[in-house]
């Protein structure tokens, strides 16, 4: 028997959830909920892929745009020191974004294999990503509340001690 209030487990008769502390009445759920973390996490992970193909295009087109078209800038009569500031910059901005893209693919791909420390690195990217509106910052949003909470912590060690024992 659970409760149905945090899905923990309960004695038959038992009056308070050990848990929650919610007390019991009536008739319990046979079958734990499902926890915010074990019901979001696959999605958050799929999200993340998502996010970071849009990161790798765009610091892909960023760098090819930097040394093709900023490389010639003083071909097209720009004065040198646009060009010498400009190509470096934009160059290192677009690296800056395909490594991002880099990091978010890693947390998808931790995220949906339930990897230990695919956790930290996602709520890290989260907050980085709460900059990039609108989709950044949705995501950003969504593996907060998703990830975030201490009880968050708890449920996805269970869920990546779980995956390790199997």
């Amino acid at each position: 028997m659970f409760c149905d209030g945090c899905g923990a487990s309960v004695e038959p008769g038992q009056a308070f959830c050990s848990r929650c502390g919610k007390q019991i009445t009536g008739l319990v759920m046979a079958q734990p909920r499902t926890g915010r973390v074990q019901g979001h996490v696959p999605l958050l992970g799929v999200l993340w892929f998502a996010i970071s193909v849009l990161n790798a295009i765009g610091g892909l087109v960023l760098f090819i745009l930097a040394n093709t078209l900023f490389a010639r800038l003083t071909e097209l009569g720009a004065p040198p020191q646009a060009a010498a500031f400009l190509r470096p910059l934009l160059s290192a901005v677009g690296i800056l974004v395909m490594a991002k893209a880099a990091f978010g693919f890693l947390a998808g791909w931790g995220l949906m294999r339930r990897e230990p420390w695919a956790r930290m690195l996602a709520l890290v990217l989260a907050f980085i990503a709460l900059f990039n509106i609108p989709f950044g910052t949705a995501i950003g949003v969504y593996t907060l509340w998703v990830l975030l909470p201490a009880q968050s912590e708890q449920d996805y060690i269970s869920l990546a001690t779980a995956k390790a024992a199997a």
